[in-house]
């Protein structure tokens, strides 16, 4: 009922109607129709056809044929009926309740000439015939109308509603980013940069150690200075999204860079004391930035858990190769090291984000016990919408903006992620991580 009486679809129900008057003229009437009949007949056929979209124009035509039609012949049904649906369609369409009432009472009036001189009895019965030819097309068309106009409001409502959430999402998720970047910056920056000061402090008094100790104590100092960067990156861009231009701020990397940050993820794993055996595909450095950015984390977090649970002097091997556009990417060790009494034991969340991040961009990450050791495995897909929107969208510098969650870990390019707690393996034998 809603679609027919929709006010895009006036000519199928014009059409429909002159196609039910066909039918009362050649199967409805008990005599043949005269010529007078069909030739008033046809223009009111014609007319509601050619005015379909212009219904007042049209009901008064229609009345003006309802009246030559009563003057003329007998059976003007056809006419009454085209007057009545003619009606009906300026209900649906008239802007003003004026314009209504007016030709309601005008083909009210051309419907009782037919009454004219006739015996009270049947002038009454006139009368009450225009309860079907006037009051059911007048009813009828206000009530769709009215039904219309309230689905118009429940849908306005609901639009209204929805921009509301949105609104009070938002203003959630802002203060919820501004409460982030207050423990950021009041906490973790803090402690962060206590550390760099005393390592530093300690680079300059400490003059006479062992260069072992002193390059160990230069690579602290440069991870956490690199540390303190990406959080302070990472607070501008919670405290103000919109004025930061794409995730690049965030990811901070080239993608033709990519390959040196996994020759240098590998260089500290090494510097654990974990032997890592790399298979890097150099293709890696033509990725969208998105994806290149993954393996990159992907491959710290996994080489610092093989430092972790695995222990110095294992063997971890890591292959990262594209085929076919899609990038193959594992990591695994032989279990075979030992753990220094300082790893933290419990849970962390080291795969549970490398798993999110993965899943972001299409791909499954596989992770559990091979052998004595571990492996993590993926595959990330070249034809993932995230990967190409990254890869299609330019940011500033020409470094592509990758706006995903998989740029939400942030850090420097070594192995040893500083927000990764896990310690969950506490010996060579252990086949549980997290």
């Amino acid at each position: 009922m809603g679609r027919l009486f929709d006010a895009r679809d006036s000519f199928t129900r014009m059409a429909l109607l002159v196609l039910t008057g066909l039918g009362y003229l050649f199967f409805g009437v008990d005599a043949a129709p005269t010529t007078t009949q069909w030739i008033l007949a046809a223009f009111a056929f014609v007319v509601g056809l050619a005015l379909h979209h212009r219904p007042l124009v049209n009901l008064l035509a229609q009345i003006a044929l309802l009246a030559v039609a009563i003057w003329l012949i007998d059976d003007f049904m056809i006419n009454q009926v085209g007057a009545s649906w003619a009606l009906l369609e300026l209900t649906l369409a008239a802007r003003r309740n004026r314009t209504i009432w007016l030709t309601a009472g005008l083909l009210a009036a051309v419907d009782l000439t037919d009454s004219i001189g006739d015996p009270l009895p049947r002038l009454l019965s006139g009368v009450f015939g225009l309860l079907p030819e006037v009051g059911v097309p007048l009813l009828l068309g206000l009530v769709i109308r009215t039904t219309r106009e309230l689905g118009q409001q429940s849908r306005r409502r609901a639009e209204e509603e929805q921009r509301r959430r949105e609104s009070e999402s938002r203003a959630a998720r802002a203060d919820e980013r501004s409460a982030i970047a207050r423990e950021l910056h009041d906490v973790v920056a803090h402690h962060v940069a206590s550390m760099v000061l005393r390592v530093g402090v300690a680079r300059h008094v400490l003059t006479d150690l062992d260069p072992r100790v002193g390059a160990v104590f230069d690579d602290v100092h440069g991870t956490g200075t690199a540390a303190l960067a990406d959080l302070r990156r990472l607070v501008a861009v919670l405290r103000d999204p919109d004025g930061v231009r794409g995730d690049a701020a965030l990811t901070a990397i080239d993608p033709s860079a990519v390959p040196a940050a996994l020759g240098a993820a590998v260089d500290r794993a090494r510097q654990a004391g974990v032997n890592v055996v790399a298979d890097i595909d150099p293709a890696v450095g033509a990725l969208d930035a998105v994806r290149g950015l993954a393996v990159l984390r992907l491959s710290q977090e996994a080489l610092t858990n093989v430092a972790k649970h695995a222990g110095a002097a294992a063997v971890a091997r890591l292959s990262v190769s594209v085929v076919d556009d899609d990038v193959h990417w594992e990591v695994t060790d032989d279990g075979s090291g030992w753990v220094p009494d300082a790893v933290p034991v419990g849970g962390g969340h080291g795969i549970t984000g490398m798993r999110e991040r993965v899943e972001v961009l299409g791909g499954e990450l596989t992770a559990g016990p091979t052998g004595t050791g571990w492996r993590v495995a993926t595959v990330l897909p070249g034809g993932h919408p995230v990967a190409r929107s990254a890869a299609s969208t330019p940011s500033r510098d020409g470094v592509p903006a990758a706006r995903s969650a998989a740029s939400r870990d942030v850090g420097p390019p070594d192995a040893t992620s500083p927000n990764d707690t896990d310690g969950s393996r506490t010996g060579p034998d252990a086949k549980e991580r997290t």
